[in-house]
């Protein structure tokens, strides 16, 4: 359906052009159905941010007063100090090591061919296209017969399996736009295939290499399902640390869980502006589309 559009209308003499806004009744309901899904959105948004200031705030449309002390209730009653660096620690080795695991592996579905590339590369878009509750029960119960169930490397391994194909899908098309002859003007001059890798590919590739980091960045710190069926007490991230501050038993004050969730969300604006700065939501969903009809 085509966009609304402005109209101009023409004016009497002396005085300037007028705009007005048209459009089909069909896109007034559409737009009109936006506004209020965001002016929803907003409501909850700023609910939370003015619960986690209060307080009291019941029966009120506004609080009966504001305090930052619920921020200081929060940080010692869920330790989110301790929280955030577990969030942190493997937020960053999540990132290494799927860099590290899915750069080489994009580089060969890139440059090579062989028999059944179509097929492993499909396997590889499997635990982003799949809902991650439906392997992440199996893995849990493979972690935790391992001993890495509760750990947080078991957090870590579990974070892969839906990382590396992340970076996958992100570095693939920047090795195929890179021309192949420059690899191999490198190797005729006596270029090794590290230095190649290192001193030719690698400055290329840096854009590629940032956006994986972001949306793995991205994706790790929000995955709520692996990160709950792998950690434990001293393993929890902070999304898991607020869903258990939300249901777990006990009294807890409303405004301390909002101010915990005030934090949460903090953090993820943050980590969404980094990445727009680095990622195309559009490319990359166009870039699954195209690689499942092929």
């Amino acid at each position: 359906m085509s966009a609304m559009a402005f109209e101009r209308i023409p004016a009497s003499e002396g005085s300037p052009h007028k705009r007005r806004l048209v459009g089909t009744p069909g896109q007034w309901v559409i737009w009109g159905l936006v506004a209020i899904f965001f002016i929803f959105l907003a409501g909850i948004v700023v609910s939370v941010l003015v619960q986690s200031f209060a307080t009291t705030w019941f029966t009120t449309w506004l609080p009966d007063g504001y305090t930052f002390s619920w921020y200081k209730d929060a940080w010692k009653q869920f330790q989110l100090g301790s929280v955030i660096r577990v969030t942190v620690q493997v937020a960053l080795l999540v990132i290494a090591l799927s860099v590290l695991l899915g750069v080489p592996a994009s580089y060969v579905l890139a440059r090579k061919s062989f028999p059944g590339k179509q097929l492993v590369f499909g396997l590889f878009l499997l635990p982003v296209m799949m809902p991650p509750i439906t392997y992440g029960i199996p893995m849990a119960t493979v972690l935790y017969k391992w001993g890495l169930g509760g750990t947080v490397w078991g957090v870590i391994a579990a974070n892969l399996v839906p990382a590396v194909p992340f970076v996958i899908m992100t570095m693939t098309p920047f090795i195929e736009q890179i021309n192949p002859s420059i690899e191999s003007a490198a190797r005729m001059s006596g270029a090794g295939t590290g230095s190649v890798f290192t001193r030719i590919l690698a400055p290329m590739l840096v854009p590629g290499i940032l956006a994986s980091c972001v949306l793995v960045l991205v994706r790790t710190v929000g995955m709520f399902e692996l990160t709950f069926l792998n950690s434990g007490p001293t393993s929890n991230t902070l999304v898991v640390k607020l869903y258990y501050a939300m249901n777990a038993a006990g009294i807890r004050a409303p405004q301390s869980v909002a101010a915990m969730a005030v934090v949460y969300m903090a953090m993820m604006l943050v980590i969404l502006i980094v990445a727009l700065r680095f990622v195309n939501p559009t490319q990359l969903v166009a870039r699954i589309r195209d690689d499942n009809m092929g």
